[in-house]
């Protein structure tokens, strides 16, 4: 697929998810804006490299997910050094396991400012760019989680799901002007935040790591694999392609079939 000449913002892209969907994308020839968090010698090298995947340019903006005016000024500072931003890819998220009773507030502000609130700004500010031109491509990066529920992950759930009716009502809004806006809904990828939860969830709920893995986050995926990287980012170029021109609306499961249970 070749997307030279476009430009694609990918938040939270500097390490996981977010990475391997910059990756894919930068192969295909587009510019890219990657954002997160990290250290700055280490995103330089992971910028560079990103870059040196494809003929398009690759910029790192550091603005803060959880921060609305940094998030405008990302995607007027993309449109003005690129011209455009013709693919958004609402990725950034975090997580923390816990019940619901002795959940920490100030996490649950967090969490649903970046995992949901954060693409309700990105879109606002990119959306009629995309629609003035008569294309664009807004990928929310949702979860199986955003499908189904899981105990202990209160604030991401609901994150999630809020993504999913998000993502159908920008969709109605876009349809009539060459905007299409679809959720890819992941199951478990081996990603540095998913690594993260293991101990949580083995404390939370007095198990082994190992069991944590095989009972709990495999234990809904049928095909008994992780998601990877490189696979999301294929779908993710998919739904940019003329053949998926007409699906918008859509919350798609990767998720090796815990959804179809």
């Amino acid at each position: 697929m070749d997307l030279t000449g476009k430009t694609v913002v990918v938040t939270g892209s500097t390490s996981g998810i977010g990475l391997g969907i910059a990756r894919g994308f930068a192969a295909a020839g587009a510019n890219v804006v990657m954002n997160g968090f990290g250290d700055a010698s280490e995103i330089a090298q992971v910028t560079a490299e990103v870059e040196a995947l494809g003929a398009g340019s690759v910029v790192y903006d550091a603005a803060d997910m959880s921060k609305p005016d940094q998030i405008v000024a990302m995607i007027e500072n993309a449109e003005a050094r690129f011209g455009s931003v013709d693919v958004l890819v609402n990725n950034a998220g975090i997580q923390t396991v816990g019940p619901v009773e002795t959940f920490p507030p100030e996490r649950w502000d967090l969490i649903v400012a970046i995992n949901m609130n954060s693409a309700f700004h990105t879109t606002r500010a990119a959306l009629p760019g995309m629609k003035r031109r008569g294309w664009g491509r807004i990928i929310n990066i949702s979860s199986a989680h955003g499908l189904v529920a899981s105990p202990f992950k209160s604030a991401y759930v609901t994150a999630k799901h809020g993504i999913t009716g998000f993502t159908k009502t920008v969709a109605l809004e876009a349809a009539e002007h060459g905007v299409t806006v679809n959720a890819i809904c992941p199951g478990y990828v081996l990603t540095p935040l998913v690594e993260k939860q293991i101990p949580e969830t083995a404390a939370a709920r007095g198990i082994s790591e190992e069991a944590v893995k095989r009972d709990v986050l495999l234990a809904a995926q049928w095909t008994k694999k992780f998601v990877t990287v490189a696979q999301l980012a294929g779908v993710a170029l998919f739904l940019c392609s003329d053949a998926a021109e007409n699906i918008t609306g859509v919350s798609l499961p990767v998720d090796g079939g815990w959804t179809a249970a």
